[in-house]
């Protein structure tokens, strides 16, 4: 593919100037496994890092994914010395490139590209920057000893996420819980950061109500929160009552209809309460902050490796924010237990959406 020209509408926008979303605390301890890496590991200790954050279309006001690199990037500038930031957001896919390629050209160390849609472009432009470090989220880069992928095993999270939907659906524990036995998803694309989700979310709910429904809906957008409204309306229309959306800022249309609809939503990527208070029951959460954070640290550091980094519940790269006040502590016990049969092995989680 060609390099493409740098697009001048497109403005950088330095951390300071982003107007917050919800803040994550970052666990940088956090244990991560990687597989197939090579280490880059040339200490860069009292130089100033750069980091460039590239979004994808959805945005940094999108409340997950690409906001929680935000928060991992920000952290790192407030908790380590020397570290230097800015972030682009992406229009469209074709400004992928060209923003990847805006940092490397003005000598950043580490450039984080912000999604499963970005791989190819990664991949093209770190081949031609090969002294700058690159991180993807959400999908796997081998081979390429200059980039980093921060994977999640998000199945896990859905799978708590549908635990907790199928106690309150099955045993109408909260108000206004119908009998139609039915609970919705409003997926983003189908692709496999946002089917993961689904199919754990699936299997859990099904764990614990196998009679209950799902239904599953894809609005092919991260950024439309009138298509993820109108997706929602539609599932709550055919009976749905727990509305799961995995869509980045489609999302909070969907989460906002249910709010409207007096019906529930679980968030996902991050704690996604404070969207609707006393809608959102809890939310399916990958840790996107940590491995931004980790990531710069290890740039600084000089212990930057390649591979695939692993998340996952055993090191708490995934999991699910707090329950909604007044929920019994049955539903507790049973995510608990959903939790311990998942690191024991006794629970494998599929990756695959049941259709």
């Amino acid at each position: 593919m060609r390099k493409k020209v740098w697009k001048t509408c497109l403005a950088l926008v330095t951390v300071g100037a982003l107007a917050a979303g919800c803040g994550t605390n970052n666990s940088s301890g956090t244990n991560t496994s990687n597989t197939g890496g090579t280490s880059n590991a040339t200490s860069t200790s009292g130089k100033t890092i750069k980091v460039g954050l590239v979004t994808d279309t959805g945005g940094l006001n999108d409340n997950s994914f690409n906001h929680l690199a935000y928060v991992g990037m920000q952290e790192a500038k407030q908790q380590l010395p020397n570290i230097q930031t800015s972030v682009v957001q992406s229009q469209s896919e074709s400004d992928y490139v060209p923003n990847l390629s805006h940092f490397a050209q003005d000598g950043y160390d580490l450039v984080i590209a912000v999604g499963y849609l970005m791989a190819d472009a990664v991949q093209q432009v770190a081949k031609e920057y090969p002294k700058t470090h690159f991180l993807i989220i959400d999908d796997s880069i081998t081979g390429i000893p200059n980039v980093a992928s921060a994977i999640f095993q998000s199945q896990q999270a859905g799978y708590l996420a549908g635990v907790v939907a199928g106690m309150v659906q099955k045993n109408h524990l909260l108000k206004n819980i119908n009998s139609h036995n039915t609970v919705g998803v409003v997926g983003g694309q189908e692709i496999p950061p946002v089917d993961t989700y689904i199919a754990g979310f699936q299997q859990g709910f099904h764990s614990v109500d196998p009679t209950g429904k799902v239904i599953v809906e894809y609005t092919n957008s991260f950024s439309d929160e009138a298509a993820g409204s109108q997706y929602a309306q539609n599932e709550i229309a055919q009976g749905a009552d727990i509305i799961f959306p995995v869509a980045g800022g489609t999302g909070i249309g969907s989460i906002k209809a249910a709010q409207s609809a007096k019906v529930y939503a679980i968030g996902v990527d991050t704690d996604q309460s404070y969207l609707a208070p006393g809608t959102v029951i809890t939310s399916a959460i990958k840790r996107v902050d940590t491995s931004v954070f980790d990531t710069i640290k290890a740039v600084q550091d000089g212990t930057f490796k390649s591979g695939v980094n692993n998340f996952d519940l055993s090191n708490n790269g995934v999991g699910i924010a707090p329950l909604m006040s007044g929920l019994p502590k049955s539903v507790t016990d049973a995510v608990n237990q959903a939790k311990q049969q998942i690191l024991s092995g006794k629970v494998q989680v599929s990756t695959t959406v049941q259709k």
